[in-house]
């Protein structure tokens, strides 16, 4: 008796990256056309790598901008015995570069920090949190919404909870966690809404993430709650309008506003660099 071994092999459509077959002429999940096609799963490979680039590249930005703020600190920076307040640029140069709040934006109608401040963090332990749950939320985000939708929840979850807190009277606040939280809000969200085994262990993890937020933002001092309840209202807002990538495909229009998004936070950014260079100089 001789046995028979299928060639068959399983490959994760490129289109919603559920595992298939590699002779599907339709994916049975998504509908998407001839998904073994190697110039079709070499765009899905370079959608990924466009994803870990892109996550590379915020972090970096994230760096450089705490970095500068240290550089056009006046006072001299020192290793403070509590770890939130070490290597803690000074408050002017955060102004200077995109610090938002009632202060800036109310009085000095500084609208373009509402962007800024999610590039600017007060400490090495704060950009480090910051930057290690951004890593953390990222590639799930972009697994279940698109790399664009991503964008947009982050740049504009970001915004939406520094105006909620703008709103509520904050005087001056950074700091990426409201970006972050926005990513939270669409994975509770989606976890919500797609239920089932996998959308409920989702909720429930991202749940506890969320009361841990809370609990911390209780317990320590000078978290802004209100940023960070307005991120994950914001994403979690976004999630809904945008869709996620089981319900409906990234479009043309998600790409086209992902992109406008990532244009404006390069160019208010480099106008919080310019500017806060030249006044730091002149002054």
């Amino acid at each position: 008796m001789t046995s028979m071994v299928s060639d068959k092999k399983g490959i994760l459509c490129p289109e919603c990256g559920k595992l298939i077959s590699s002779d599907e002429k339709l994916c049975p999940y998504c509908g998407h056309v001839n998904p073994g096609s190697r110039w079709k799963r070499g765009l899905r490979q370079r959608g990924d790598d466009d994803g870990e680039r892109l996550m590379r590249l915020v972090v970096y930005i994230n760096i450089g901008m705490y970095v500068l703020s240290l550089l056009l600190t006046t006072r001299r920076i020192g290793m403070s015995w509590n770890p939130f307040f070490a290597l803690s640029p000074d408050v002017p140069s955060l102004y200077l570069l995109g610090a938002t709040g009632a202060e800036p934006i109310g009085l000095h109608h500084r609208w373009w920090t509402l962007v800024a401040a999610n590039y600017l963090h007060g400490s090495i332990l704060h950009i480090f949190f910051n930057m290690m749950a951004f890593r953390q939320l990222a590639p799930f985000v972009i697994r279940e919404y698109g790399l664009w939708r991503m964008v947009l929840i982050y740049g504009l979850g970001g915004a939406i909870g520094f105006w909620v807190s703008y709103v509520a009277g904050v005087r001056i606040t950074i700091g990426a966690s409201a970006a972050v939280c926005a990513l939270i809000g669409a994975a509770l969200y989606y976890g919500k809404s797609r239920g089932g085994t996998y959308g409920h262990a989702v909720y429930r993890q991202v749940s506890g993430w969320v009361l841990g937020l809370f609990v911390f933002g209780l317990i320590v001092p000078g978290i802004n709650n209100w940023g960070h309840g307005g991120g994950i209202l914001g994403g979690i807002l976004l999630g809904y309008l945008l869709g996620y990538a089981e319900k409906q495909r990234e479009r043309f229009g998600h790409r086209a506003a992902g992109m406008a998004v990532a244009g404006m936070t390069v160019l208010v950014l480099a106008y919080a660099v310019v500017t806060g260079i030249v006044h730091r100089m002149v002054g």
